[in-house]
């Protein structure tokens, strides 16, 4: 564009010296389609529309097909128009991720492409880049950038043949299409709705005077929950097999909340302590007892996008959430390092009236001191290395 000036200048001089109508008339073209490139090029991304579509959430194995529709609004062409995905590896993202085209006035084009899911993770599907200029190059190219929306690929679900957690309840055992944890004829209370609450648990007189959403709470009946502690201390893995070691553990938390919401109908609580790249920051995470699908959900997305780091203590971890838990319910730890403070962690809450279960993610079968000692705590320990382990589980 800088050069482009003086050259028309020089054409000018070379017209009025030469005196030739015809170098006149090529500098008048020279200078209208400058003044329009300076007019035209600024402005020619505002009127382009994007739009990325795609469902925000899959599992594993499966396939996510992404459209992405860009339409010029404007009564201007668009010469050129360079498009830029930004796609994670991890998702296997197509091959052709650039491509240029020009759109016409009130124009369509729509890009689409398909990404393999193939482990769970939070990831950032673009941002997308287009660029655009005018044809001659006379001013530098606009560009233009699609905030990134985001993909969760929940964990691997396996799926349990049997459970066999240990339970203090006498009433786990009888068969229960709909069991029930609360006495709905006794209600001591109200609290604020909460994501999961189901919508017949609303009180609507109280509601309507608070002018926000509050739900009843009744006294419960009986415990039949379980609390699932997942450990993501990254010494509690050893350095070569902590992703494997780690992923499985995610699996095993998935699959065991799965089987207990979806097969047997009870609660399930969910706790850990790991980064979250959402916040980007160390992150604990303390999700109560709930039955329902939407919960269950939320968990998965928990897992979804935690990952391993320095964290505090486990122990500390399922002392302070075992607390807000009533006589009877379930701990269930998952983690891959065993500890004189684990054990004694355990035997504690067994005390308290809690039934504990320990999940152990390590190769090879149980050493004789593990089973020996698990035997004298009365310790239920389960060791699980590889996905097979949790089908056929206990």
């Amino acid at each position: 564009m800088r050069r482009f000036v003086p050259f028309l200048l020089l054409l000018l001089l070379i017209a009025a010296v030469m005196r030739v109508s015809f170098f006149f008339t090529v500098v008048y073209l020279f200078a209208g389609v400058y003044l329009l490139t300076r007019l035209w090029a600024p402005r020619i991304l505002k009127p382009l529309k994007i739009e990325r579509r795609f469902v925000d959430r899959a599992f594993p194995g499966q396939a996510v097909p992404v459209k992405v529709k860009l339409h010029n609004a404007g009564w201007l062409p668009i010469p050129w128009l360079q498009v830029h995905e930004s796609l994670p590896t991890a998702l296997r993202p197509p091959t052709l991720q650039d491509q240029v085209f020009g759109l016409g006035p009130h124009a369509g084009q729509q890009l689409c492409y398909t990404l393999q899911c193939r482990q769970r993770g939070y990831y950032p599907i673009g941002p997308l880049t287009v660029r655009s200029g005018d044809l001659l190059g006379l001013a530098p190219p606009n560009v233009g950038e699609v905030a990134p929306d985001r993909l969760i690929v929940y964990p691997r679900v396996v799926s349990l043949e049997r459970l066999g957690l240990p339970t203090r309840s006498p009433f786990a055992v009888l068969p229960a299409p709909s069991p029930l944890f609360e006495d709905p004829s006794r209600v001591i209370g109200v609290r604020d709705y909460q994501w999961g609450d189901s919508p017949r648990r609303i009180h609507w007189t109280a509601t309507a005077s608070a002018g926000r959403v509050l739900v009843k709470q009744y006294r419960p009946a009986i415990a039949r929950e379980t609390l699932i502690g997942l450990d993501l201390d990254q010494e509690s893995y050893p350095s070569r097999q902590r992703h494997t070691a780690t992923e499985l553990a995610i699996v095993a938390a998935a699959s065991v909340a799965n089987h207990i919401i979806v097969r047997e109908g009870l609660a399930v609580g969910f706790a850990t302590e790991a980064h979250d790249p959402l916040a980007d920051a160390l992150t604990r995470f303390s999700l109560p007892s709930r039955g329902e699908r939407a919960h269950l959900m939320h968990i998965l997305e928990v897992l979804a996008r935690v990952q391993v780091a320095k964290t505090r203590p486990f122990v500390d971890l399922l002392r302070r959430e075992s607390a807000r838990l009533s006589w009877g319910a379930t701990v269930l730890a998952i983690t891959g390092h065993e500890s004189e403070a684990l054990f004694d962690t355990l035997v504690y809450l067994r005390h308290a009236g809690l039934a504990v279960a320990l999940i152990l993610i390590q190769p090879g079968r149980p050493s004789p001191e593990l089973q020996k000692r698990a035997g004298l705590l009365k310790l239920a320990v389960h060791r699980v290395w590889r996905e097979e382990d949790l089908e056929t589980w206990p």
